[in-house]
């Protein structure tokens, strides 16, 4: 029986068990422990909770504490040496092939367990059998598999079982995700996001869109973007076993306000990285021409290897909103041409001060904005007027 399995199927059945299986699993991961023990965007059913808990359990031995603390610090710590797995502070190849014992090491971190790992499960279930045997449970699925499947099929699937969330989760959410992609919006770290259509990582792989609205259920954004953990997100909440709490802010025009004031000021701050992701491209042909404007001037070699970064800077900023490293200095540019592109660049940081002085008065806001569209307008620049004259409509 152990050598055939119950089941004798063909060999391409194998693999769509194996799939199956290991959608179940990222499911579990992406509902449960992210976007609900985690980030709290959505409540679920005792019924549903104690299925991800118990699936989780048979198919990667993680506790729900030491996963949802391990991920709240790192959008806590976020692309710093304290983050327990950034691309950008321990380097790619680690994170995309080591994730998994990144992971481990920070699991054994007792600081990080109490300091983030407030509000998780610790009902009689947890303390009594998912903490206390958190390997018992692969075992069995070990077992489970070979008895179903024979031992070199069910070898196999199980194999794969194991393999899955180290590698796309550990690996490439937490590694790639953080290095390769495109970005919707310009937050203050380098995460990206995969893919617009993602079906092996339930929605994980829209990583930019979560770092830009962490608490949302919802982690597509554009009308090209499909999240499949979403789609099982509302199947669940039609059978009363989810209730949605939050998803992003979208915004919303008034096509004939052309004035600035306390509305605009409050619209801007809630809807603050898709005004800066407008800006980057509102201005992206003006920065274009003023790149190819662009002429070498009459420096020494290593001003002119100085220069060149800047300019790369710059352009990675217009293509991709990039990270550019936390307390990096701001872009200086030198030569015929590179008037406009400081001047894009500048009223670009001058416009995030406005979210940056969210503690000031409301009136005072105001009046930055004002006397930011007012050199907008004067600016000569198209691009950039036909900008400051939409913030108005935004409410």
């Amino acid at each position: 029986m152990i050598l055939s399995g119950y089941f004798d199927l063909q060999w391409w059945a194998y693999i769509v068990i194996a799939l199956g299986l290991t959608h179940v699993t990222i499911a579990s991961v992406t509902i449960y422990l992210h976007r609900h023990q985690a980030h709290h965007a959505l409540d679920i059913h005792p019924i549903a909770s104690h299925f991800f808990r118990f699936w989780l359990w048979l198919t990667t031995g993680m506790l729900t504490k030491e996963w949802v603390a391990i991920h709240r610090k790192h959008h806590a710590r976020c692309e710093t040496p304290e983050d327990p797995h950034s691309p950008q502070a321990h380097g790619i190849n680690k994170v995309l092939w080591g994730g998994v014992f990144l992971y481990v090491r920070e699991s054994h971190n007792a600081e990080t367990m109490v300091r983030f790992g407030r509000g998780t499960p610790d009902d009689w279930l947890e303390r009594t059998f998912y903490s206390r045997y958190p390997l018992h449970g692969i075992g069995l699925m070990a077992l489970i598999d070979i008895l179903a499947f024979g031992l070199i099929p069910g070898a196999l699937i199980f194999g794969v079982q194991m393999a899955w969330i180290p590698f796309w989760a550990a690996g490439v959410i937490n590694g790639a995700g953080h290095y390769w992609g495109y970005r919707n919006f310009p937050v203050d770290d380098a995460s990206t996001n995969l893919s617009p259509v993602g079906i092996l990582i339930g929605g994980e792989e829209l990583h930019n869109n979560h770092h830009a609205f962490p608490t949302s259920a919802k982690f597509s954004t554009a009308p090209h973007e499909f999240d499949i953990g979403w789609g099982y997100i509302r199947i669940l909440e039609t059978f009363g076993l989810v209730r949605i709490l939050r998803t992003a802010p979208m915004p919303a025009f008034q096509p004939q306000k052309t004035e600035c004031d306390a509305d605009t000021v409050r619209a801007i701050l809630t809807h603050r990285y898709y005004v800066l992701a407008q800006y980057t491209r509102s201005l992206e042909r003006a920065c274009r021409e003023a790149i190819a404007d662009l002429k070498p001037t009459n420096a020494t070699a290593a001003e002119g290897d100085k220069g060149r970064n800047h300019l790369r800077s710059l352009v990675r900023w217009l293509q991709l909103h990039s990270w550019e490293g936390k307390g990096r200095g701001p872009i200086v540019l030198d030569g015929q041409g590179s008037e406009r592109l400081q001047f894009i660049y500048t009223m670009r940081q001058e416009l995030s001060e406005l979210w940056s002085k969210s503690t000031a008065s409301i009136e005072s806001l105001v009046e930055h904005l004002r006397d930011w569209r007012k050199r907008a307008e004067s600016s000569g620049i198209a691009e950039l007027r036909d900008f400051s004259r939409r913030l108005p409509q935004l409410v």
